[in-house]
């Protein structure tokens, strides 16, 4: 009879409480999306689309989120990250591909801050633009090294830093819908039902699936939740902060988007310069508003770079500890730093900062890079949470199979309509940043001197390569635009 895979402890009396859990939980979830939702949502979707939007992506984000915390109570050895999951799962070169793609995504997603920031100050100083000039990217170059500098020195995700940030991007929210509820006009909101579309499923299908990418991306880190589990008073305070901290995360976006449309007709929210949420409170209080939640959205965007840098290269440094990426990558300097995977995270925001001197809407280009690139992840490890489900493994009579069985498979389900949504331009587009990557791979498996590809791998290895020439071609003929 199969087993959950642990000998950990239920309990731990010196361990976290439920509530602390859950505020850790909440404060992994919000990020730097949050404060472009309005403008997001407006240029995709109207009230009713919305509403359906968040059902959607609730749903399917807690399935997420309980797959993450069934994994880690179920397989707490595999504590190299999201990707151990699938190579778990599906085989070396497929856990090679989850790491690295898992590592582009957190690189886009840092670029992403950059080009956020630059068109954040952009109001008050004009050459700068939408965070896509010479500019912007120069300052954001100097930002990308400064930081790497200070990572190398040994400066860490420090609890000071975490409190600064925590505050500086959860006031300004909080200020935010509670100015916005008094300011609700039920008029412009009924008005904006249907976003001026034509009123049939057929449109509301397709205005939820343009508003599906946007709402995996405020989600990122969802699977961080998990990492809690060893810290928990008791164990079954886990899946409660998770269910907890989810629905106060998901009813602050929820919050966000759809008091908007009480304010605004849904084009000129559409039309608001990013971060949206700058603007729109602007529009009820003056311009001061602009300033106090621009303040939030620098300091919370500068905080959030330095961790995930932080992470991003660990992603690169723990696998390479483990051999499924090249020893070059273990190298240390003196203050503990991963000091080659620092740089060639830093190698990577500084390419894409290039790239979107080329983009037509820079944000919102890498807004959709970073969620297809994390897409594949999450799906294998949804698809491993539903294997364990399906062979028994971990699971006796007694343990829920059944549940197991649902939650993994509607999040199996989740992703790949997530895959659908995002369409097949950011399919090819994460082609041809994951197979070079494979570069990686075969210098790895060089240096253990163990077999290259498995046939499925080959094949695999074979739709990527494909996929990247596809993409490359669609660029070049224009077909696709960034």
């Amino acid at each position: 009879m199969a087993t959950v895979d642990t000998d950990q402890p239920t309990s731990n009396a010196a361990g976290m409480s439920l509530p602390t859990l859950t505020a850790m939980v909440i404060g992994s979830m919000i990020g730097a999306g949050v404060f472009s939702l309005p403008a997001r949502f407006g240029s995709a979707a109207g009230v009713i689309a919305a509403v359906i939007a968040w059902v959607v992506a609730g749903t399917g984000m807690l399935m997420l989120a309980l797959v993450f915390q069934s994994l880690a109570v179920r397989k707490p050895r595999l504590d190299a990250g999201v990707f151990a999951y699938a190579k778990a799962g599906f085989g070396d070169y497929v856990g090679f591909n989850s790491a690295f793609g898992y590592w582009a995504s957190a690189c886009a997603g840092n670029t992403f801050y950059w080009v956020f920031i630059m068109t954040t100050i952009g109001k008050a100083w004009p050459a700068l633009g939408e965070g896509d000039t010479v500019l912007a990217a120069s300052l954001s170059t100097v930002g990308v090294w400064a930081f790497a500098a200070l990572i190398a020195r040994g400066v860490r995700d420090a609890a000071a830093v975490n409190r600064i940030v925590t505050v500086a991007k959860v006031v300004p929210i909080i200020v935010f819908i509670l100015v916005l509820l008094f300011a609700f006009d039920p008029a412009v909101f009924v008005d904006n039902l249907w976003g001026g579309e034509e009123q049939s499923v057929p449109s509301l299908y397709e205005q939820v699936k343009d508003t599906m990418v946007v709402t995996v991306f405020v989600f990122l880190g969802i699977e961080g939740a998990s990492v809690y589990s060893r810290y928990a008073r008791r164990r079954e305070d886990v899946g409660r902060a998770t269910v907890l901290g989810f629905l106060s995360v998901l009813c602050v976006f929820a919050l966000v988007t759809l008091l908007a449309y009480g304010i605004l007709p849904r084009d000129d929210i559409a039309d608001l310069r990013q971060p949206s949420m700058a603007p729109l409170f602007a529009d009820v209080v003056g311009e001061w508003g602009t300033a106090f939640i621009s303040v939030g959205v620098v300091v919370s965007v500068l905080g959030a770079y330095l961790a995930w840098t932080l992470m991003a290269a660990e992603v690169l440094f723990i696998p390479a500890q483990d051999a499924d990426m090249p020893r070059f990558l273990t190298r240390q300097n003196g203050a503990q730093a991963p000091i080659t995977a620092l740089l060639l995270t830093s190698l990577m925001v500084q390419a894409l900062i290039v790239v979107v001197l080329f983009s037509d809407d820079a944000l919102n280009f890498l807004l959709d890079l970073t969620t297809s690139l994390s897409l594949i992840p999450y799906f294998l490890a949804a698809a491993y949470a539903l294997k364990l489900a399906v062979t028994g493994e971990t699971y006796d009579r007694r343990d829920g199979r059944g549940k197991g069985l649902a939650v993994s498979g509607l999040a199996v389900v989740y992703t790949v309509f997530l895959v659908y949504a995002a369409g097949t331009e950011f399919l090819l587009l994460s082609c041809i940043v994951y197979a070079p990557g494979t570069v990686l791979y075969v210098m790895a498996r060089r240096e253990n001197r163990v077999r290259m590809f498995t046939p499925v791998e080959l094949v695999v290895c074979a739709v990527l390569v494909a996929g990247a020439i596809a993409g490359l071609v669609s660029l070049a003929t224009g077909r696709i635009s960034i």
